[in-house]
């Protein structure tokens, strides 16, 4: 019962489904308190004088035309802390887990592999089968 309990805890599924639920709560908010803490205050400094921050204005005097350029790239800076974070954290350990105890599997064979096999069977069969066949 142990063992079936450990192969569905290890199983690729389990572990993208805990991916997905880690990315979407727990990191989101770390890296979120590092973007604004760190990022944004650093991509200001490249912002000029503006108070809306890193980007630029189509329309003079008109506020609601500026396009901001620094939540993309604080958008971006987090998409990648966060793939890192979770490569490290999470998939790599369940990877290890899986290699030590599941064991490695043994390649399944290719299409070109199966053929091969198929013709030398047929092969062995029609020399030793007690002659030839003819249709």
């Amino acid at each position: 019962m142990l063992k079936g309990f450990k192969q569905f805890l290890l199983r690729g599924n389990v572990v993208d489904l805990a991916v997905a639920v880690v990315m979407g709560t727990a990191f989101v908010a770390i890296v979120t308190a590092f973007s604004d803490g760190v990022i944004n205050p650093l991509l200001a400094v490249f912002g000029g004088t503006n108070n809306l921050g890193l980007g630029f204005q189509l329309i003079a005097d008109k506020p609601a035309t500026f396009i901001a350029i620094g939540p993309i790239i604080t958008a971006g800076l987090n998409f990648v802390i966060i793939a890192a974070l979770l490569y490290f954290v999470v998939v790599l350990p369940a990877n290890h887990a899986k290699a030590r105890f599941l064991g490695s599997d043994v390649a399944a064979p290719t299409d070109n592999e199966l053929l091969q096999e198929i013709r030398d069977l047929l092969a062995q069969q029609n020399n030793s089968g007690g002659g030839k066949h003819e249709f």
